[in-house]
């Protein structure tokens, strides 16, 4: 298999570093619900994963119409959350490997994410992994979010390295356009939503878990090749 010439990593943060995704989409239904609004909720609410907040509430009143109490689901649905991920925010499996493999490549690294700056904050420190990245690229840092390229873009400028240089991890399908269309090589390890066939074209893999991203990544020079259990030399 031909190495790639990779000089950074971009990672997404929710649903493929970070196990919030389910919160999200669980806490969102539960604060429609709450209010008596239950009529396509699930689809919008699966359509709406990925895409930064603001652009969700244009969805939502586009769903519901010009009245819909977007500042009271906003309340509930922090509630909830906040109540959920108080239990303890989880990794998803793999993350930590991932992140030892890149870091010990010596390779730069950056969060990119449609959370703002405050949440990717609280979620990476609850989560352990906070001092682990050279940039952290949020919504509040762009005018365009996902999938538009521009975090993507912006992220790769930070680490002093071309878009087309960067591979790039995701677990969505405005995140997988918006890696593309910056020109990173994407990878994609679906969470919630499976890829559409337009996502799968602008993935170089869908894979199933972090761990296969390691392994691939290996196969193709970005990383040293991983030892499993039960290899010689693992522990």
């Amino acid at each position: 298999m031909a190495r790639w010439h990779i000089k950074a990593v971009l990672l997404d943060m929710d649903g493929t570093l970070i196990d919030t995704e389910r919160v999200y989409l669980e806490s969102s239904i539960a604060a429609f619900s709450a209010l008596g609004y239950t009529d396509g909720v699930a689809a919008l609410c699966h359509t709406m994963i990925g895409i930064p907040g603001p652009e969700c509430q244009k969805m939502m009143r586009a769903h519901f119409g010009p009245d819909f109490p977007i500042a009271e689901v906003n309340r509930l649905f922090a509630a909830n959350t906040a109540a959920t991920l108080a239990a303890g925010m989880r990794l998803k499996p793999g993350a930590l490997a991932l992140l030892d493999a890149i870091e010990a490549a010596g390779l730069p690294r950056a969060i990119v994410t449609s959370s703002s700056r405050r949440t990717a904050a609280q979620h990476l420190a609850a989560a352990g992994i906070d001092g682990r990245f050279d940039a952290i690229l949020t919504r509040d840092d762009v005018s365009r979010g996902k999938p538009h390229p521009d975090l993507y873009l912006l992220a790769a400028a930070r680490l002093g390295t071309p878009a087309q240089a960067c591979v790039a991890v995701e677990d969505s399908n405005p995140g997988v356009a918006a890696a593309h269309a910056a020109g990173a090589i994407t990878l994609m390890v679906p969470d919630i939503v499976q890829p559409t066939e337009e996502t799968r074209q602008c993935c170089a893999a869908v894979l199933p878990d972090l761990e296969a991203t390691i392994d691939l990544l290996a196969a193709n020079g970005v990383l040293r090749s991983p030892r499993r259990s039960g290899e010689p030399g693992a522990e």
